[in-house]
């Protein structure tokens, strides 16, 4: 089923499939949108999120929505209105460090925290000043050179090599999904929540209280090193290394990705 959720006057694109408990919700990376995780489909209820801002069809939104505090109180009056609570949230990238800001704002809404390759933030405060600027420049790219040219920047980077041996029909359905954005709300989305401006969130995962499980990848090494340190923070965490795998696990392995969350799925059922 495809629905809107009405939240303080923004309309949020939700899908949900499935039913029964337990319950899932997918928060998708930057130049994402809800079909970022459509080929993972564990048992139970799955609602899958198109996060503030990034809809196809979204006109240019306001820009300080993007900010941590109102995408959190967003997010908690959007999964207050689904009434499925407590849920089990999955969380990639851009979308794992938005979860883990939800789970540390309101705990009481979340049974079991999936965070794939995200961060807590940055602690340095010169490295935060850095990619402030570099996400600034991005912002920047976006509005002069357009996102087409921008987004065939980003799928150069490194951190997606591995995407590149991913079928050439994936690949496609990942490109179009990037370009299906508007581009002053992509550069606003990078200006406001971009990893050196959300809360350090470090000082924090000695107080998160939901179980939580770290996914990474085993060539994206930045984040598996990111994902212990996370592990050794949070009081309840374990993490699951795919080898062979980049950073976006679920896209390059969609089976054994579906596979660990149906375990939970047994964890959680009563």
């Amino acid at each position: 089923m495809q629905t809107t959720i009405n939240v303080s006057g923004y309309d949020y694109h939700v899908k949900i499939t499935g039913n029964g408990a337990p319950h899932w919700i997918f928060f998708h990376g930057f130049l994402g949108n809800q079909s970022d995780f459509q080929t993972i489909h564990p048992k139970g209820t799955c609602v899958y999120v198109t996060l503030y801002g990034f809809g196809a069809h979204d006109p240019m939104v306001p820009a300080a929505g993007f900010q941590t505090k109102q995408q959190v109180m967003g997010l908690q009056n959007l999964i207050t209105q689904l009434a499925l609570q407590p849920v089990n949230i999955v969380g990639y990238s851009m979308g794992a460090r938005l979860a883990l800001c939800l789970a540390l704002a309101a705990p009481q809404l979340i049974k079991h925290l999936i965070l794939e390759s995200g961060t807590p933030g940055l602690a340095d405060p010169l490295a935060r000043w850095e990619r402030q600027q570099a996400d600034a420049a991005r912002a920047t790219q976006i509005e002069t050179t357009g996102l087409a040219s921008f987004v065939d920047h980003w799928e150069q980077l490194p951190l997606f090599h591995s995407q590149q041996t991913a079928p050439l029909p994936q690949q496609q359905r990942m490109h179009a999904m990037r370009m299906a954005h508007q581009p002053i709300n992509m550069a606003n989305s990078l200006r406001y929540f971009g990893t050196g401006t959300m809360p350090n969130q470090w000082p924090n995962l000695s107080q998160l209280t939901p179980k939580t499980t770290i996914i990474t990848g085993e060539l994206d090494h930045k984040f598996t090193n990111i994902g212990r340190q996370m592990v050794a923070a949070i009081p309840m965490a374990t993490q699951i290394t795919f080898p062979a795998t980049g950073h976006n696990v679920h896209f390059e392995q969609p089976q054994e990705y579906q596979t660990v969350l149906n375990q939970f799925s047994k964890e959680v059922t009563p």
